[in-house]
């Protein structure tokens, strides 16, 4: 099915179709786009929007402005919070967009601090301009991260550089990130949302149930043991073989033609 696209609630939060490209945009750069509870009620809309529509096949993820991503939470509407309970169960921007089956891309412009690396970290691919750091400072404020920040870090870097950053609190730079595996390209600042935006589009032109089905596998892949990952990718690949796109795939390919894919 087609939704009709997101009405959102707030206006720190842009919501943009570029063909069958979503870019999303947070949008509070006087705050270094930090996150308050409305822009994450957004992203849940958004991330429950995208994965019924049709119409979206691939999704970018970038913050307003030239310093900043994003900075995290906005530290001051944690207070608002009347139990550590309550903030516990409090709703997520990292959870939301880890709601999202569709590809989805970072393009980190500046500070990705706090729950602002987190974020970058839930999207499947990250890449980065020139002039972005990247930190984990809440051990700075007495506490440590909760979107995730341990295993994802471990998962994209190793175990020591991981405790480097979460131990320190202390940014690491953009061609740090990039030899740690942190990101997986850069770019200069001005090009940056450019480059996400056509490697989304590349993504996009792809068989959808086959790149959504990618997506879900490597997840699998980070949290099962290898015999089992192995059998549920087997399985997920008999699963996207059987579809009309996959049918679509290999004539195609016999006609020595461009694929017409339906999500089907």
């Amino acid at each position: 099915m087609t939704a009709t696209a997101p009405v959102l609630a707030t206006d720190e939060i842009v919501f943009e179709l570029d063909g069958q490209v979503a870019v999303v945009t947070l949008n509070r750069p006087a705050k270094l786009n930090s996150v308050t509870q409305e822009m994450s009620d957004a992203l849940v809309e958004i991330a429950e929007w995208a994965n019924d529509s049709n119409d979206v096949r691939a999704v970018v993820l970038t913050g307003a402005g030239e310093r900043a991503f994003c900075a995290g939470s906005d530290i001051r509407s944690l207070d608002k919070y009347a139990t550590p309970w309550d903030f516990r169960n409090r709703g997520d921007y990292c959870d939301a967009l880890r709601l999202l089956r569709k590809p989805i891309i970072a393009a980190v412009n500046g500070y990705a601090f706090g729950g602002g690396l987190e974020t970058a970290m839930t999207c499947d691919i990250r890449l980065a301009s020139t002039t972005a750091s990247f930190a984990a400072p809440e051990i700075k404020l007495g506490w440590i991260g909760g979107g995730g920040m341990s295993t994802f870090l471990a998962h994209s870097i190793g175990a020591s550089n991981a405790a480097l950053m979460l131990m320190t609190g202390d940014p690491i730079d953009a061609q740090r990130a990039l030899a740690w595996g942190l990101v997986s390209e850069l770019t200069e600042p001005d090009a940056l949302l450019g480059r996400a935006i056509e490697l989304a589009r590349t993504i996009a032109s792809r068989p959808p149930i086959a790149a959504e089905t990618a997506k879900a596998n490597l997840r699998a892949a980070y949290n099962l043991p290898q015999d089992a990952a192995i059998a549920y990718e087997r399985d997920l690949q008999t699963v996207t073989f059987a579809t009309d796109d996959a049918a679509e795939g290999r004539a195609a390919f016999a006609e020595k033609r461009a694929g017409v894919f339906h999500r089907r």
